[in-house]
């Protein structure tokens, strides 16, 4: 639905360098990133606020990078929602509508139609000074979806929200985008609201697109140091691989004092992760060859709310995350001995 070939756009010392990018219809797409890196600037380039320097903007096959933005099909709700104080909230909905030149009777009733769908059709007669945090979202949502976009622009729309209505205002996002249909592309920098809405994903640094997937994809098979890390993952080790098996496709690598067998037939230095999810502990040895052990002890933990986060300690340092049930079972102590269990499609190697 919405496809961006070499797109270039520099101000200052910034540059987006030759992205690409494909959204699929009616996908919700969530754009990450740490702050400066370009998300918000990719995504007013992609609605027409600012010019391309090079590349082509595709909306439903036709190229529109040259289009003002009101003639791109694209509906976009800025960060700050940019309401007009002035205007009523039926007036700020019906504001494309009256540019666009439509007439009195489809304005009114679009207008309805969007209001009622969004649970604002009782608001409409106000003025939006006052509303809370919510109500404007749902004001500016209004706004540019009655204009019945192709494709709609979020740039960090739930940024504004406390920690406890933040996911309940995801839940409702999600809700609406498939109940309209229209294809989302979604700006954050927050993993839970990731979790919360997406189909697929891309994080952008400095300008350059770092990896694009599925959610299971940047988790588990990160493409770089970096894209591990911003998926929060704590276990990344440095290792050498000692030798291969042709026969089961498996490497052997000593990690410090550690030796781990990985899958795939790897050479030389190579870059270990491991989920803290996937850290299994245990009391006693597997019964199992093909399991990975290793003897540590516990150096630290922290309860952290929805998990058990430990931290454990010889010849290699590791974090595990353990559902509190699973963590009282073992039943632990300070220093407790106990055995890291992993198996080998459990660790991911990175890519040279």
């Amino acid at each position: 639905m919405i496809r961006a070939e070499q797109l270039s756009f520099s101000i200052g010392d910034f540059q987006l360098r030759r992205l690409d990018l494909e959204v699929a219809p009616e996908q919700y797409f969530v754009l990450l990133g740490p702050p400066g890196s370009g998300k918000t600037i990719l995504l007013e380039c992609l609605c027409g606020l600012k010019r391309i320097q090079s590349g082509r903007i595709y909306i439903d096959g036709c190229d529109v990078a040259s289009r003002e933005p009101r003639s791109r099909d694209i509906g976009y709700v800025p960060q700050d929602y940019a309401l007009f104080p002035h205007l009523s909230i039926e007036r700020n909905i019906a504001f494309g509508l009256h540019v666009g030149g439509f007439d009195r009777r489809t304005t009114h009733d679009r207008v309805a139609r969007t209001a009622q769908m969004l649970g604002i059709e009782r608001m409409l007669k106000r003025s939006v000074k006052g509303l809370s945090g919510g109500e404007r979202q749902r004001v500016a949502l209004a706004r540019a979806l009655v204009l019945q976009p192709k494709v709609l622009l979020l740039d960090e729309p739930v940024c504004a929200l406390d920690e406890a209505t933040r996911q309940d205002v995801c839940a409702e996002l999600h809700r609406i985008q498939r109940q309209f249909g229209v294809t989302t592309i979604h700006v954050s920098h927050n993993l839970e609201e990731v979790f919360s809405v997406a189909d697929k994903a891309g994080i952008l640094y400095q300008g350059q697109f770092q990896q694009v997937g599925s959610i299971d994809e940047l988790l588990r098979k990160p493409r770089n140091e970096f894209v591990a890390r911003f998926m929060r993952c704590e276990n990344l080790l440095d290792g050498r691989v000692i030798r291969t098996d042709p026969q089961s496709e498996t490497s052997t690598v000593q990690c410090g004092k550690v030796r781990l067998t990985v899958p795939g037939r790897h050479q030389g230095q190579i870059k270990l992760v491991i989920r803290p999810e996937n850290v299994r502990l245990s009391t006693s040895k597997a019964q199992s060859n093909s399991i990975n052990e290793i003897p540590v002890k516990l150096s630290a933990f922290r309860d952290c709310g929805n998990y058990v986060k430990m931290e454990l300690r010889n010849g290699v340092k590791l974090v595990a995350h353990l559902s509190h049930s699973a963590f009282a079972e073992l039943n632990l102590g300070p220093q407790s001995e106990l055995i890291v269990q992993l198996r080998p499609e459990h660790i991911h190697v990175l890519p040279e």
